[in-house]
């Protein structure tokens, strides 16, 4: 049964939504081709249509979610700097984001895959990024503040998701948010 190219690329990408959703719940190295077609509901066979291999599933969910979060930052709907970082340190740095990493940033749950992956899988992964922290840049008016914000970021929700109290968790989010917007407004002019 032949479908349509715009069917094909709708199941593509709720392939990608589903198999995102447990590679960052679970892992993507400890989940296997199976594992992401059968919670999509397909046969692994599908797999094959869509995607060469795991490396290209890998590369495809990258893309994918980074430009989910991209367009996350760029629907912040402040436009001033202190407003905008206000708003994504409270969309962020939430029990929510620690509580639910299947609906939440890939940063903090595949970075280290990544780190582990070929060639083009970080060359995808920075490139995606870069678009991410040029946005950051642009508010924040400092590339290294950019950088310095997005990975306190991810190190905050990273460090808090491995504690199991959860009032160690809350601690850990609300000191990293104050501890930024602290250096943010001693630098503001900087």
């Amino acid at each position: 049964m032949r479908y349509k190219p715009e069917y094909k690329q709708k199941k593509r990408q709720e392939l990608l939504t589903i198999s995102g959703q447990i590679a960052k719940k679970d892992g993507f190295a400890a989940t296997g081709v199976d594992g992401f077609m059968k919670a999509a509901g397909v046969t692994s066979g599908a797999f094959y249509s869509h995607f060469s291999s795991k490396q290209e599933l890998l590369k495809a969910l990258i893309e994918h979610e980074l430009q989910h979060s991209f367009d996350m930052w760029q629907s912040n709907p402040h436009h001033n700097a202190a407003d905008w970082i206000n708003f994504e340190l409270d969309r962020y740095l939430t029990p929510s984001h620690l509580e639910h990493p299947e609906q939440g940033c890939v940063l903090p749950t595949l970075a280290t895959e990544v780190a582990r992956a070929d060639d083009t899988i970080k060359q995808a992964y920075e490139k995606e990024l870069l678009r991410g922290h040029a946005l950051f840049s642009a508010h924040l008016a400092s590339e290294k503040k950019a950088w310095a914000m997005m990975s306190q970021l991810v190190g905050a929700v990273l460090i808090a998701r491995a504690m199991h109290d959860p009032e160690l968790q809350k601690s850990i989010l609300q000191a990293n948010k104050m501890i930024i917007q602290d250096y943010l407004a001693a630098h503001s002019a900087a």
